[in-house]
């Protein structure tokens, strides 16, 4: 079986890591919808939310959200967000492997966040960041996120 994420999970395919623990990992989306797009998946291999034991649901969602507030307060202009789980092909999900999209969103941006996601179920993934953006990105994330999981 070939996966993206659990490659990305089991260090053979290059990422742009925000989080990584035991039973979950986070890292920049290589097609964001817009600055701060992260990706938190599990580390074990599961296509749908409910293949998931609790413990990892509930990991993966705590993940997620200490993303968000981190995004918040990085400074990207980020006062709302998206967190979105596509479960299952008929959710238009991608990657057959559990993931929830963190999207930092503003006021005034909902033509643009629209659009891209318009052009993501078409398949019309756009053009991929830079890994050094995506790096950057990661790194300014990394200590929020941190402070809010494990306190520093």
């Amino acid at each position: 079986m070939h996966c993206i994420f659990c490659e990305i999970a089991t260090g053979e395919r290059a990422a742009s890591m925000v989080w990584e623990d035991d039973v979950c990992l986070a890292f920049m989306d290589i097609y964001p919808v817009r600055s701060g797009h992260v990706l938190v998946i599990p580390r074990r291999h599961a296509v749908l939310l409910t293949e998931l034991e609790a413990v990892e649901q509930a990991r993966v969602f705590e993940v997620a959200t200490a993303v968000r507030a981190a995004a918040r307060d990085v400074g990207w202009g980020a006062q709302g967000a998206n967190l979105m789980l596509n479960d299952g092909a008929a959710a238009n999900q991608h990657v057959r492997h559990v993931h929830v999209h963190v999207l930092p969103r503003q006021p005034g941006d909902s033509l643009r966040v629209w659009w891209a996601f318009a052009r993501r179920m078409l398949n019309v993934f756009g053009s991929r960041d830079s890994r050094s953006g995506l790096d950057e990105q990661a790194a300014r994330l990394r200590p929020g996120v941190r402070e809010r999981l494990i306190g520093g």
